[in-house]
């Protein structure tokens, strides 16, 4: 089966979720796309100050990964995430969703209104990265070459993932 559906998302946040170290996307509207690959950007990253938004145990590993991979102008592919549940909460009620991401609880504020939405993401690493363009958008938007997803493996177990869905929930 193949995909072109995806989402923007910033490069470190991509590989934290491709890595099994965040497991949901915190935004300030739901979602009524089951699935989309996970595209890779790097605008954040050209800011001076971009590591504020993440929390000081992940300055390395955002530094590392702050931009992704890339062929001339193509980003490499690797992920297909598919959205188990979609919580809302009041934006000052997200603390304790903050074991499942990287950003600072600063940025989390300062991105959100009053009311935030929790995407609970289960993650798989395609076979092999494909290296691809997308089309403009500026959440989600359609790869300029389908992605092959058969075979895609998810990066968190069956009994791990279940889970850590039960403790989101909970």
């Amino acid at each position: 089966m193949e995909m072109t559906k995806c989402l923007n998302e910033w490069n470190a946040v991509v590989e934290a979720l491709g890595e099994g170290i965040q497991t949901l996307l915190i935004r300030k509207y739901r979602t009524s796309a089951p699935r989309f690959l996970l595209y890779p950007t790097k605008s954040y990253a050209l800011n001076d100050d971009f590591l504020g938004a993440f929390k000081a145990e992940y300055h390395d590993f955002v530094s590392e990964r702050k931009l992704p991979e890339m062929q001339g102008d193509m980003a490499a592919v690797r992920y297909l995430a598919e959205v188990v549940d979609v919580i809302e909460r009041p934006s000052n009620r997200l603390g304790r969703f903050s074991d499942y991401h990287i950003w600072s609880p600063e940025h989390v504020r300062s991105y959100l209104d009053r009311r935030g939405y929790v995407w609970i993401l289960r993650v798989f690493r395609l076979r092999e990265p494909v290296f691809t363009g997308r089309t403009r958008g500026m959440v989600y938007a359609n790869t300029l070459k389908p992605v092959d997803i058969d075979g895609a493996e998810p990066v968190i177990g069956d009994d791990e993932f279940s889970s850590i869905l039960e403790e989101l929930r909970g």
